[in-house]
């Protein structure tokens, strides 16, 4: 029974649909203890997992048992924000009797949906440095990730992405479009944008990247952020590299700010942002580098922290890529840590996170909108996932039908199916399959 469901999950190409985007029949080929649903949707501007809950509590509540059942664990909990209050309601409705099955209540701090911060609040284990929530006994799992997985039983591949198309737009909303979709037909199903010079991050203000009109649709795409050329959380992603050194060397007072509000250094990890500035802004580069490599990249520390407006970010992402490079691997795995008690104090309340964005006047709600979308063009990846990129199986000038199979894992290696999400003929296949619409 378990390897069927194992199968139905890699065959209907299900992926990490919050994060990376990780294969989930991989993820969920394991014994655990818990199965941590991660509702937390920490981004500030996002609204798609809070709603999905409501909406489809049945549906998660279903799936869930399921992969306790699959993975062995001895609970099953859904993990979200206490200030989601209608999803809370569905969820408790709908909850099984089964008291291996609970909602645990976050509260209102970023980045609450770091995997490894959710395991520390609902477990009160530290996973070690450089280590995955297996390493203590758990699997984190999104909320979308779960609602494929239930739809994966039900035979149906993933083929579409529920997506947030907020900011400076006229119809903040929340809908489910075909994977490959354009940016900008997001865009026009929201209303237009309000503003006339305008760019747009793929993902949230915090952890997301810069992408234009042309760009389309994956399955780990969770919003879509319209705002003005010149607003800070536009600015704040154009730092090139070069810059981000210039400044640490030049501007880098050693406050040590960076440091004290780091989520994974006040989780006990040996990660001190400030001291890796030190490093490169001085030329001297020591041990002290290869700490880059427990960076989760939550953007804390230039976004909110820095009072110099400094990328410790960028450096660490660079650090890492040149390490891996030299072929020099993560040293750092220490385990049974203990968060400092300043932990308590310094989680960041996501109200004042979207204050020092500059985002209260977009901090909408964006409800999700029952409409069929069509598209008569798709661009769809081959690379949605870590691992390898997918086979094509199809041809130019093939035609295909909705949820076909199109690219398959190449063998013995990790990665993740890929379907059709509208029926056409295959146009054009490079690192993408573009499928015309009949």
């Amino acid at each position: 029974m378990a390897y069927d469901i194992l199968e139905m999950v890699k065959n209907s190409g299900i992926v990490g649909a919050g994060g990376a985007g990780f294969p989930t029949h991989v993820k969920l080929n394991a014994k655990v203890e818990y199965i941590i649903v991660n509702g937390a949707e920490c981004e500030p501007l996002l609204r798609a997992n809070q709603q999905m809950m409501e909406i489809y509590s049945k549906e998660l509540w279903n799936a869930l048992q399921i992969v306790v059942k699959l993975t062995g664990a001895s609970f099953g909990v859904i993990a979200l924000k206490y200030k989601y209050k209608n999803a809370i309601e569905s969820l408790e409705r709908d909850k099984p009797k089964d008291e291996k099955f609970s909602i645990h209540q976050l509260r209102d701090f970023y980045p609450a949906g770091d995997e490894q911060v959710i395991v520390y609040e609902v477990t009160k284990r530290v996973v070690p440095e450089g280590g995955i929530p297996l390493k203590v006994g758990c699997v984190v799992i999104n909320v979308e990730t779960l609602l494929n997985v239930f739809y994966a039983l039900e035979g149906i591949p993933v083929t579409h992405k529920f997506v947030t198309v907020t900011g400076a737009v006229r119809n903040p909303i929340t809908v489910k479009v075909p994977i490959g979709i354009k940016i900008k037909k997001l865009i026009n199903l929201a209303g237009g944008a309000t503003v006339d010079n305008y760019k747009i991050i793929d993902g949230g203000p915090m952890m997301g990247s810069l992408t234009n009109d042309e760009g389309v649709v994956t399955k780990t795409t969770g919003g879509i952020i319209v705002l003005p050329e010149d607003h800070k959380a536009i600015i704040f992603n154009e730092v090139s590299l070069r810059q981000s050194i210039l400044r640490a060397r030049a501007a880098c007072c050693q406050c040590r700010i960076c440091t004290d509000m780091c989520p994974r250094y006040l989780l006990g990890h040996d990660l001190e942002p400030h001291k890796i500035m030190r490093s490169v802004g001085s030329g001297v580069v020591g041990a002290q580098i290869t700490n880059a490599f427990l960076c989760s990249e939550c953007a804390v520390c230039d976004k909110y922290a820095c009072p110099m407006g400094l990328s410790p970010r960028t450096i660490n992402k660079m650090l890492k890529a040149e390490l891996s490079k030299a072929g020099i691997k993560n040293p750092h795995s220490r385990a049974g840590l203990l968060p400092p008690e300043s932990r308590n104090w310094r989680k960041i309340p996501s109200s004042r996170l979207i204050s020092r964005l500059g985002l209260e006047d977009y901090d909408l709600p964006a409800p999700i909108v029952n409409m069929e979308i069509n598209s008569d063009e798709v661009c769809i990846s081959l690379k949605q996932h870590i691992g390898k990129s997918s086979v094509p199986v199809v041809k130019v000038g093939d035609k295909v039908e909705f949820g076909q199979l199109i690219g398959v894992i190449p063998e013995n290696s990790i990665g993740a199916n890929i379907h059709a999400s509208i029926t056409g003929t295959v146009t054009e296949i490079n690192q993408h399959v573009i499928i015309k619409g009949l």
